[in-house]
């Protein structure tokens, strides 16, 4: 398998007379000992079937598949799933998909899941991980849909841009703590592995990058009664993240619950008239929507 140099890189995309799609969030991780660490830190086994997003030149897919049960790699990009079938076609316990990983913003195109589906039930010890070197335009999606998906991973360790690191693991009244905060760590823990400069990339990004390893935790998960629900609910909260509580709550539930109804559930939390989603830690919020669902149990975005 040739090495994921940019010499290789630059030399592959002239032959084939193209070159990196800016849309598809394409950049390369080209420092050896990145991607190394990116695969170790997974920690695969022969039991773990690996999803991958964005196969790019096969490199990151061919190192996982010499660890792990199965890979199933998804790319949208036709030309780069030429180039990757040629590198990973020896390779049995590798499935290939070319298509858009995601159906929407909110859910993954249904043949991921049905490609899995059947790997993971081969033995009953076997783990779904995400790893992958993300596409920029899509981490977030990709990473919080994951939390909903019909087969929810182990573990996830991707490269993302620092900034959506730092939100994943930010605490309340900081300006990163956001519903995606919530979300991750409502269910996971999230710890940033390695800061990486553009330099490691190419083309090289205008940001800082970050491999970050996500361990879902199933007690935390078995807090949440309805996880669609919660999802969503902490998107109206923090939509507007500066104004208070009380008015995000009021909009959110207008065609749902009477102003009266909503002071009263407040009241009952024992939250001030002045607060704020962005001062309110990850078990109360979670407290907190309980009390709404069970008021508004039929609501949704």
């Amino acid at each position: 398998m040739p090495r994921q140099t940019k010499s290789f890189l630059i030399e592959r995309f002239r032959e084939m007379g193209i070159a990196p799609a800016t849309r598809h969030g394409q950049n390369f991780l080209i420092d050896l000992n990145l991607v190394e660490l990116l695969v170790n830190s997974a920690d695969l086994g022969p039991q773990d079937v690996v999803l991958e997003v964005g196969t790019g030149t096969g490199s990151l897919t061919a190192m996982m598949a010499r660890r792990a049960a199965a890979v199933v790699t998804v790319e949208i990009d036709a030309h780069l799933f030429e180039l990757a079938s040629e590198q990973l076609l020896e390779l049995a316990n590798v499935i290939m998909l070319r298509l858009d990983a995601l159906r929407n913003k909110n859910n993954f195109d249904d043949r991921i899941m049905e490609a899995i589906g059947p790997l993971l039930a081969a033995d009953p010890r076997r783990r779904l991980k995400l790893v992958a070197n993300l596409p920029y335009n899509i981490a977030t999606p990709v990473i919080s849909n994951m939390l909903l998906a019909p087969h929810v991973p182990h573990s996830m360790v991707v490269t993302i841009q620092k900034e959506l690191a730092d939100r994943m693991s930010a605490v309340p009244s900081t300006k990163d703590y956001s519903a995606l905060s919530v979300w991750m760590q409502s269910q996971c823990t999230v710890e940033t592995v390695r800061v990486l400069p553009p330099s490691v990339f190419w083309p090289v990004p205008k940001v800082t990058s970050a491999i970050i390893r996500i361990a879902v935790d199933p007690e935390r998960r078995s807090r949440i009664p309805d996880l669609k629900y919660f999802h969503q609910f902490i998107k109206a909260l923090f939509l507007h993240r500066r104004k208070f509580l009380r008015a995000n709550v009021q909009s959110a539930m207008k065609r749902h619950l009477s102003r009266d109804q909503v002071d009263a559930i407040l009241d009952e939390m024992h939250f001030a008239p002045d607060t704020r989603t962005e001062q309110l830690d990850v078990d109360t919020l979670l407290a907190f929507t309980e009390k709404v669902r069970a008021a508004a149990p039929d609501w949704s975005l």
